[in-house]
């Protein structure tokens, strides 16, 4: 692969941080791995600041949301902030699915893009191997051994299911141990995307290696005849799992467009996980730079709730300031307009449609959050429409700046950077002060609270529900967690991306509406419980015309099409 001569060599970038050379462990001349013992330096960090970048539940015409966070990073650094993005690293199955690359977009990019999308450091690859290695051990042990005998593992009730970092709908359900008594116990699995994988939320959670450890013992692979969880320490495969991912836990610094510092560690999805990168490129990032750029998937009542209630949780941190990234085409998507015409003058639409923009910031509000509206601003944006915007903001106690990261990179989000920049010289304490050295951190439930008060907390404080519906099974299914003594749990929402409410035909700002929650799942390694409404694909499959068919490669080895627009 030919090196790209804009590139600035990572030790540069690292020089920039204040990471010293013996904490890098270089793959290749413009990315590397960054060594935990660097969290260890003595620093003052009671002053870093921690924002928090979401946006408005997404629509066809997309938000932009890693494009503007990127993009705030570089206008930050522009303006002489010491700032950092700290980001998920991207799946396979998007990129060659129908989004494409997932490192930003335009002149706002994390660089090397296309070794970022493709195979990065192999941390997916790793989380892919330690999965396996315990669907592998979880059969071994049911070849082996029967009832009463080793694990006492009962194969009608194994959970555990095989990954693989790529979009194939035919594996979501599948016959295993085919082939006689050499193929081992015949039942019914599935595969799940490595994204989707409960390893993946696990690496993303844990502070160290040991913690790492610690909760791989955890993970629940099925139940015994007795109905006793049977975990991967019952099944001696932690420690295993615990070598394949040693180098996975270690976060990654690469660069943005701009030449600036940028760390991008794991990338669960948000609808069945929390949603977020890694801790510890949270605290790495927040041990170098004063200000860090962080964001959660998807809408503001996924993936900002998850890290606010989750991730904060867990790692002891909290935003400084929030910046919901937004666009007139979205916001008329809501409004009801055909995304085909979205680019077109509607004030009525538009008008609309800026319900779902309130919906997100009164729940920014809730958690008592500055909030920040950044509009990913298109050339054909009417102004009267962006003041429209501006107005309805200004009434709900937020700000709007403009933002054009695609186009002119750092440069066109100088407003954006300044506007978040003055938000955060307004508040004293920083990020890490967030739960020891401020007011508690505002949740809408407590961890002692039972699950369905905790489910109901998320449904009407996030979503604006009027309460939740709760069926049998899964209140049975909550009520076993609670005896087996995994009660004191946060809940992670696995529910549409598509619209605040539980149901993805419900676009703008439903009202009127009950959430139901139709199942139940125990990720007792991570640390939650996910309470799961409706059917959530942990297995998407391809488009029609999937985004692999874009992927080309030149003469001399530079791979082309992974982005969109490219």
């Amino acid at each position: 692969m030919p090196i790209d001569p804009n590139l600035r060599p990572i030790q540069d970038v690292a020089d920039e941080l204040g990471l010293p050379s013996s904490a890098l462990v270089p793959y290749g001349r413009d990315k590397a791995k960054i060594e935990l013992a660097a969290l260890e330096t003595a620093r003052d960090t009671k002053k870093n600041k921690l924002v928090l970048v979401s946006a408005i539940t997404p629509t066809p015409s997309g938000e932009g949301k890693t494009t503007t966070s990127i993009s705030l990073a570089m206008g930050l650094r522009k303006i002489g902030r010491k700032a950092v993005p700290a980001l998920r690293e991207p799946s396979l199955g998007p990129v060659f699915g129908v989004k494409g690359g997932g490192t930003g977009g335009g002149k706002a990019q994390l660089v090397p893009a296309n070794e970022i999308n493709l195979h990065f450091t192999g941390d997916l690859h790793a989380i892919t191997a330690a999965n396996n290695l315990l669907a592998a051990i979880v059969d071994n042990e049911l070849h082996f051994f029967g009832k009463g005998e080793g694990a006492n593992l009962d194969p009608r009730r194994v959970t555990w299911r095989r990954a693989m970092d790529m979009n194939d709908r035919s594996l979501r359900d599948v016959m295993v141990g085919l082939g006689g008594r050499a193929g081992g116990v015949p039942r019914e699995s599935g595969f799940d995307i490595t994204a989707a994988s409960e390893i993946m939320a696990v690496l993303c959670l844990a502070t160290s290696m040991k913690d790492l450890e610690e909760r791989l013992a955890r993970l629940v692979v099925g139940r015994s005849y007795d109905q006793k969880p049977v975990t991967a320490a019952d099944l001696g495969a932690n420690v295993a799992m615990t070598a394949l991912l040693k180098d996975a836990l270690l976060p990654n610094l690469v660069q943005t467009a701009e030449g600036g510092p940028a760390i991008v560690h794991g990338g669960p999805f948000a609808n069945i996980a929390h949603g977020c990168s890694s801790i510890l490129s949270t605290r790495m990032a927040m041990h170098y730079a004063d200000i860090v750029v962080t964001e959660g998937g998807f809408g503001f009542d996924l993936g900002a709730e998850k890290f606010l209630d989750i991730k904060c949780r867990k790692a002891g941190v909290w935003p400084n300031a929030v910046v919901i990234v937004a666009t007139l085409r979205a916001l008329k998507f809501h409004g009801g307009v055909d995304p085909k015409n979205a680019g077109q003058p509607n004030r009525e639409a538009l008008s609309r449609g800026i319900e779902n923009l309130e919906r997100h910031l009164e729940t920014a509000r809730f958690f008592g959050l500055p909030t920040v509206v950044a509009i990913n601003q298109f050339d054909t944006d009417a102004a009267d429409e962006i003041q429209l915007v501006r107005d309805r903001v200004k009434e709900l106690g937020a700000i709007v700046a403009l933002s054009r990261g695609y186009t002119h990179g750092g440069d066109g989000s100088i407003e954006l950077a300044e506007t978040v920049a003055a938000v955060l010289d307004r508040d004293p304490h920083g990020g890490f002060q967030g739960i020891e050295g401020r007011a508690a951190p505002i949740h809408p439930y407590t961890l002692e609270q039972s699950y369905a008060e905790k489910i109901e907390g998320i449904a009407k404080h996030v979503y604006g529900a009027d309460g939740v519906d709760i069926d049998p099974s899964a209140a049975a299914e909550l009520e076993r967690f609670v005896k087996d003594g995994y009660g004191d749990l946060p809940v992670c929402m696995a529910k549409t991306q598509l619209s605040v409410s539980d149901d993805p035909k419900k676009q703008g700002r439903p009202r009127g509406f009950r959430v139901t929650v139709r199942g139940a799942r125990l990720s007792a390694g991570a640390g939650f419980v996910v309470a799961l409404c409706g059917d959530i694909m942990t297995m998407p499959g391809l488009p029609k015309i999937p985004a692999a068919r874009n992927v080309r490669i030149d003469a001399d080895g530079r791979v082309r099409g992974l982005m969109q627009n490219e």
